[in-house]
């Protein structure tokens, strides 16, 4: 009989321990939802997907999908706002939309807009589609010159470029370069 106590007393520690984890796991995501909440998002917190501020790119040269010929050196002619997106990247389907809206209303329209789209030429063409009307955009296949070039580890990665081609902003949102673009000229 001694035999159940110690069983419910062991079933009853591991409750006991379960709810002091669960009280943890509460705890902290509360914390994250108020910091997310208050917009507290800290400029390079998520994972580094391409250059960091303060980089410059690297040496490239690419012709865009309009035939026209581009390298790191266009790229330094002004703010530019980058875009990277790659075949099979559900995030960068679903952050697309928003990087085309901040595209149309970037200062120096076209000109100041480079996308690079990356996999299979047949694969990429409905995104290069898409961009085609606000950015100069490449298409190239994985590890490509310009993606390269840009320090691009991860899909979507977005970068505002200042007017000597060092990085100002980078992420792997929209956000993280829209708020830098507010006074890009």
């Amino acid at each position: 009989m001694s035999y159940i106590y110690v069983l419910v007393a062991l079933v009853g520690a591991l409750a006991l321990l379960n709810l002091v984890f669960t009280f943890g796991v509460v705890r902290r995501l509360r914390e994250h939802t108020e910091m997310l909440t208050k917009g507290n998002r800290v400029q390079g917190s998520g994972p580094k997907v391409m250059l960091g501020e303060g980089e410059k790119v690297g040496e490239f040269s690419a012709v865009t999908v309009d035939g026209a010929e581009v390298s790191q050196g266009d790229l330094a002619e002004g703010t530019t706002l980058v875009g990277a997106f790659a075949y099979g990247c559900s995030s960068c389907d679903e952050r697309l939309p928003a990087f085309l809206e901040l595209a149309r209303s970037f200062p120096g329209g076209k000109d100041r807009v480079f996308a690079v789209v990356v996999g299979p030429a047949e694969h990429v063409t409905e995104k290069r589609d898409r961009l085609a009307p606000v950015a100069r955009v490449v298409t190239e296949e994985q590890g490509g010159p310009v993606a390269g070039a840009l320090g691009v580890t991860g899909y979507p990665a977005f970068a505002l470029l200042d007017s000597s081609g060092a990085v100002r902003a980078a992420g792997t949102m929209v956000d993280d370069v829209s708020m830098a673009s507010a006074g890009a000229v």
